[in-house]
């Protein structure tokens, strides 16, 4: 079935719900490009004392949360913990890369997060 031959109405309600669906699809991007802010901050502030970049007890705590909630939302909690174990791996890539800068004296650390938000 082409979509010429969807009857109005149903091309209107499929419609109407793709938009919602971009909607949310923009809002997290947004909230995920918020968290990685934070996270960038919690980088810095490690490389700046030294701290490792990966921290596997918050990493547990944070999984099993977030599976909690996911199954509270009628969502597959194990879903949800593969999307937060990549995003908890990206994170420590870019931890692991400001530790590298901080320990290589790099001069260039203005503290600005703009260029490395869509990673950590």
């Amino acid at each position: 079935m082409s979509t010429s031959e969807i009857d109005a109405s149903v091309q209107a309600e499929l419609n109407r719900l793709r938009e919602s669906i971009d909607n949310i699809d923009a809002a997290v991007v947004h909230m995920l490009a918020e968290r990685f802010k934070a996270t960038q901050q919690v980088g810095r502030l490690k490389a700046d004392h030294r701290l490792p970049p990966a921290d596997p007890a918050r990493e547990t705590r944070q999984i099993a949360r977030l599976r909690q909630l996911a199954q509270s939302a009628n969502l597959d909690p194990a879903f949800a913990e593969k999307l937060l174990t990549f995003i908890i791996a990206e994170v420590i890539r870019h931890h692991e890369r400001l530790a590298d800068e901080a320990g290589n004296g790099d001069p260039d650390r203005t503290g600005d997060t703009r260029a490395t938000t869509t990673g950590a």
